[in-house]
């Protein structure tokens, strides 16, 4: 860790900035650019004022990134972006993509995403990340040239090894499910918290009816006036509050979200490991069709029925000269089977341990921010809980005064 490139460089998403222009499609469109700021730690602990280097970057860039480390790191769970468009929202919080609030939001969770990649042993020394932040022209085509989309396994492939594995790691079967659950489990308690948000939010501005009813009472009493207008004052201020609390509630609901996207992160690697499976034994199968059509060759036995073995009979047999050439082809593609084999176990073994090894900083890693994250919350509400109990302690002196 001490070699990662988050504690060589200072990132940082500093700005977004509401842009118009025309896409690939010669369509005009609107979008959100981020500034990434950029600084070498070496040069600030020599003391050396440099000034940060920037560049600004789209979503669909980041998105770019994503998939290209994605694709080239199967192994590895890739940290996830924040959400493109607002989910779980509760009713008096925007879902249009270009509200400030949320593109806010989204400004962080990329510089988390940013900061996620830096941090991460193997995917911070990656050359296509390091342009992305330092290099503005010509980044696209840099990652494009890698030829990373070619390696990427279609959806029918991986469907197809889903359900056509015969023997899956009992391991990795565990963690799609648990990936499953943990998804399920998260978004349940989003839902939760927005309905708990939507009303919270009720109760709070109901409270300003105390502000408006004890402002009108106050009119008409002489002697109680000022302890009315005072105490309505206090409602009016609590019933205000609780637009600040739940904006700065649902930062902690988009650490929640992280960890939702992250169980897709999860399964993909789950997937991989499905697809190097469900081709290890296609080619284990392969081989041994391959070694039995050469035995029978050779035996001049016929083991199982096959439309060539029911035309050898209709047409005659072949002659020992094609007979042998046939067999000196299996032969070699038998050699060449087994070396195949040899290179997929070992590739498989590979890449079991490297992705073991990541699955379990990966559980580390949400252990410590999902304990934060939900203490954090806890505080906030007893925070919240104390302000209430000051306004009504403040109200009630208010009333003693009278």
């Amino acid at each position: 860790m001490e070699d990662c490139l988050a504690k060589k460089m200072e990132i940082t998403v500093s700005e977004a900035e509401k842009r118009t222009g025309r896409n690939a499609m010669n369509i005009q469109e609107t979008y959100t650019a981020y500034l990434i700021e950029t600084r070498a730690v070496e040069s600030q602990s020599e003391g050396q004022c440099v000034p940060m280097d920037s560049l600004w970057r789209r979503y669909s860039e980041f998105e770019l990134l994503r998939n290209y480390l994605s694709v080239t790191y199967p192994h590895i769970v890739v940290p996830p972006l924040p959400e493109k468009r607002a989910d779980f929202v509760w009713h008096k919080l925007s879902a249009d993509n270009m509200d400030p609030d949320f593109v806010e939001r989204r400004r962080i969770g990329l510089e988390n995403f940013l900061l996620r990649v830096a941090s991460h042993p193997v995917l911070c020394q990656d050359k296509i990340f390091y342009a992305f932040l330092t290099q503005e022209g010509g980044w696209k085509e840099m990652v494009n040239e890698t030829g990373f989309q070619l390696k990427a396994d279609s959806r029918l492939k991986a469907l197809n090894a889903t359900f056509r594995v015969k023997n899956p790691d009992k391991r990795f079967t565990e963690l799609k499910h648990y990936s499953d659950e943990l998804q399920s489990v998260i978004s349940h308690l989003l839902r939760v918290r927005a309905r708990v948000a939507d009303r919270l939010y009720g109760v709070y501005k109901v409270h300003g009816n105390y502000g408006r009813v004890f402002s009108e009472w106050s009119a008409i009493e002489k002697e109680m006036g000022d302890g009315l207008q005072s105490a309505g004052h206090h409602m009016d201020v609590y019933a205000a509050s609780i637009d600040d609390i739940l904006e700065e509630e649902e930062h902690y609901a988009d650490q929640l979200k992280e960890y939702l996207f992250y169980a897709e992160a999860l399964r993909a690697v789950c997937r991989k490991h499905e697809l190097m499976q469900y081709d290890l034994e296609m080619a284990a199968q392969d081989l041994t069709s391959k070694k039995q059509q050469c035995e029978e060759l050779a035996t001049g036995t016929v083991r199982t029925f096959s439309l060539k073995g029911m035309t050898s009979k209709l047409f005659g047999q072949e002659t020992p000269e094609q007979r042998e050439a046939k067999i000196k082809v299996l032969e070699e593609q038998i050699q060449e089977g087994e070396e195949q084999l040899k290179a997929k176990n070992l590739e498989g073994r590979d890449f079991v341990k490297s992705a073991w090894a990541d699955i379990e900083r990966f559980k580390e890693q949400k252990n410590h921010d999902l304990k934060e994250a939900l203490i954090s919350y806890a505080v906030m509400q007893i925070s919240m809980c104390k302000k209430g109990i000051q306004v009504w302690t403040n109200a009630k002196e208010c009333f003693s005064k009278m």
